[in-house]
């Protein structure tokens, strides 16, 4: 019970094998809903508010800048199924082209060369890449297995999938949703390479991490500080769903801009969230930065460990990377048990609100998926990605999300600012819905807005808290000082401090003048209102 987060991390490293560990981190979902990667400083009990089973996951939490770099390929091999992971649930964008060739390098790695007689016609549709595709796409997959990436071993593949990942504009991105100051719906992240804003499936914002000064937040609102060249501050408002969310958010920016950033773990400082009139948090990054990390790699010296791949699963209903738990050095009568208490885990992981479903219905003709195929075997309708288009917005985000905000995305719009697309091939065109679903919808999103405060009444809300805040801080300094008169003036402490003050002309003068008449008038009317209590 007394266990911290790093003896616990420790633990599953030695397990793994991994000496490279400081790109990854243990992942948890709190009672609320909410994300929290584990604090090593910590005690692991005290951070889970939630009762037994505990189920927490091992994931990346610092995109390696250059995965190619990485010294082992037992850290490569953990980054390549995270990437696979960010693939299938609609984090890494890409066009189709580029969607075919990560799949046929999974494909190689994990099955191997093409074979006649193993692999018939339509094997690639067997297996679950992305959140949806089309026939078409399977096809492309298949065709570049058989002809391109005959004889690579699942080592090359692997290297090959991260070096392609790598270029791609969204590697390495987690996103948080959140809302601007329109109110628009857009997604926050952090990359190797700085901060990021997506909105729907286009990036509107990147700023590097040198560009970025500070991070704060307070309540709900997040706020980033950017000093661009020519002297030029930028100060940028979004909302987040809940003051928890913010939180994660705000502590996920100072980790990721100590670890891209510093040159040194010595160069970290307790950072504190807000101002001295706003409830606030103090957090700290308590492991090594990224150059300390390369330079540390670079003096591995060992025999490769042993690497046991685990098999893609042949499913459309479950992801590749998701494997059974593993129940063989339980003892058969207590199998049973504990394989109820990992699915009761694995099952409030999965109703957390970081894996809801997003449907966007704004921007149509680019995020809804215009090629459906239907399977005889199945009485299930399969939903598939455009040839030419794929946002994460149709998928399955790994952010908690209120339900208002999903809602929220049917009104995503273009926010200030050059935007650059994500997506460089041409989009085809979306049917145009009807009027029934027109009026439909637009009932939906009037209802929808008449639950939603004002920005103007959170700005009013905000500065009576300030005004509230700074008088009772006011009233405290003033207490604090009357408190401290009295033990001067009545107290017979011998200190030499209070002897010091006490024997100064000026307080003398205070003390005879002022205090002492002061005094004496209190003590009047306190006897006279106790003498009035009496005679009634």
């Amino acid at each position: 019970r007394d266990a911290k987060g790093q003896y616990l991390f420790d633990l599953l490293c030695h397990h793994l094998n991994l000496l490279e560990k400081d790109y990854f981190g243990i992942r948890f979902v709190d009672p609320d809903k909410q994300r929290h990667w584990l604090e090593f400083t910590k005690s692991v009990v005290k951070q889970l508010r939630s009762q037994p089973p505990f189920t927490m996951c091992f994931r990346v939490k610092f995109y390696p800048a250059d995965p190619a770099a990485l010294k082992e390929e037992i850290t490569r091999y953990l980054v390549f199924l995270q990437i696979k992971r960010d693939l299938y649930h609609g984090r890494l964008l890409c066009k189709t082209s580029d969607a075919a060739l990560l799949a046929a390098y999974i494909l190689q790695a994990e099955i191997g060369d093409y074979d006649s007689g193993k692999h018939p016609e339509g094997y690639s549709s067997k297996f679950q890449f992305f959140p949806k595709h089309s026939e078409k796409l399977e096809r492309k997959i298949a065709e570049i297995h058989k002809t391109e990436l005959s004889g690579q071993t699942p080592a090359t593949s692997e290297l090959n999938f991260l070096r392609k990942a790598q270029t791609l504009e969204t590697y390495g991105v987690d996103p948080h949703p959140c809302k601007d100051v329109s109110g628009n719906a857009a997604f926050l992240a952090f990359t190797p390479f700085g901060f990021v804003v997506l909105q729907g499936n286009k990036r509107v914002h990147f700023i590097k991490w040198n560009e970025v000064t500070k991070l704060k937040f307070e309540g709900k609102t997040f706020y980033l500080y950017v000093s661009q060249k020519e002297e030029k501050k930028i100060i940028l408002t979004y909302f987040a769903p809940t003051p928890e969310a913010c939180k994660h958010l705000w502590k996920c920016g100072i980790e990721n801009q100590a670890f891209y950033k510093l040159e040194k773990s010595s160069q970290v400082r307790t950072v504190s969230s807000s101002n001295l009139f706003f409830k606030g948090s103090r957090f700290r990054y308590s492991g090594r930065v990224a150059k300390e990390v390369m330079e540390s790699s670079a003096k591995i010296k060992r025999e490769p460990p042993e690497i046991h791949r685990a098999g893609m699963v042949p499913s459309r209903s479950c992801p590749s990377i998701t494997h059974g738990p593993r129940l063989s050095s339980v003892p058969r009568t207590r199998r049973r048990a504990v394989h109820i208490s990992i699915m009761e885990g694995l099952e409030s992981l999965r109703d957390s609100a970081h894996s809801t479903p997003v449907r966007s219905s704004s921007h149509g003709d680019t995020f809804l998926p215009h090629v459906r195929s239907s399977r005889a075997d199945s009485n299930e309708r399969v939903a598939v990605i455009a040839d030419e288009a794929y946002s994460p917005a149709d998928s399955v985000l790994p952010t908690p999300v209120a339900e208002h905000s999903l809602e929220l995305m049917l009104l995503s719009r273009q926010i200030n600012g050059a935007t650059c697309s994500i997506e460089e091939e041409k989009e085809s065109d979306a049917s145009t819905p009807n009027a029934a679903e027109v009026e439909a919808l637009g009932g939906e999103l009037r209802a929808l807005c008449q639950g939603h405060g004002r920005p103007e009444e959170e700005q009013v809300n905000k500065f009576v808290l300030s005004v509230l805040r700074l008088l009772l801080v006011t009233m405290g300094l003033l207490f604090v000082l009357l408190l401290l008169l009295i033990i001067l003036t009545e107290s017979d402490l011998d200190i030499a401090f209070f002897r010091d003050i006490r024997q100064t002309p000026e307080f003398e003068q205070f003390h005879y003048q002022y205090f002492c008449p002061l005094r004496r008038w209190f003590a009047c009317k306190i006897r006279s209102v106790v003498s009035l209590l009496i005679d009634t």
